[in-house]
């Protein structure tokens, strides 16, 4: 981690607020606070950021961003879920602009797309129940992917 880039950023001191909270379509928070605390000061004068999106204004105001999950959506689509497991395909990726290889328009870049199965199970569970569940979610998840042969590239 580069710490040159990130220095710990810490409030005056414990300030309490009255304040509104404003949910906004986009997912982001705002939180203004009430006209009658405009005497507190947070932040020392100036805007503090912070990291997972939390900027925090001189007089207050704090907006916190959603979390980016990526410009066109999620990177994983579910195809099959099991009680303890998970079958996950990355999206399609498509190349659109010609570069000294490939023609412009586009085409679907299959060396970018995988085919995930994730287990996870609770320690509790303890090895011989885990092997036992594991085996039984896996033979379902077979007979799903014999299911999908056609649908599915397979290198």
């Amino acid at each position: 981690m580069n710490t040159t880039k990130f220095q710990e950023q810490i409030l005056q001191n414990a300030v309490q607020m009255d304040a509104s909270i404003n949910f906004q379509t986009n997912g982001n928070l705002l939180i203004v606070p009430c006209p009658w605390e405009g005497d507190k000061e947070v932040t020392g004068g100036e805007r503090v950021k912070y990291r997972a999106g939390v900027e925090v204004d001189a007089d207050g105001r704090t907006r916190v961003k959603r979390y980016n999950i990526g410009k066109k959506g999620p990177l994983h689509d579910t195809l099959f879920e099991t009680p303890h497991g998970a079958v996950k395909i990355t999206r399609p990726q498509y190349r659109y602009k010609a570069d000294g290889y490939h023609k412009a328009g586009p085409r679907r870049r299959m060396d970018e797309e995988f085919v995930y199965v994730m287990f996870k199970f609770p320690k509790k569970y303890g090895l011989a129940l885990t092997k036992a569940l594991y085996e039984e979610e896996a033979d379902e998840i077979m007979s799903y992917f014999k299911t999908r042969k056609e649908e599915t590239v397979w290198k």
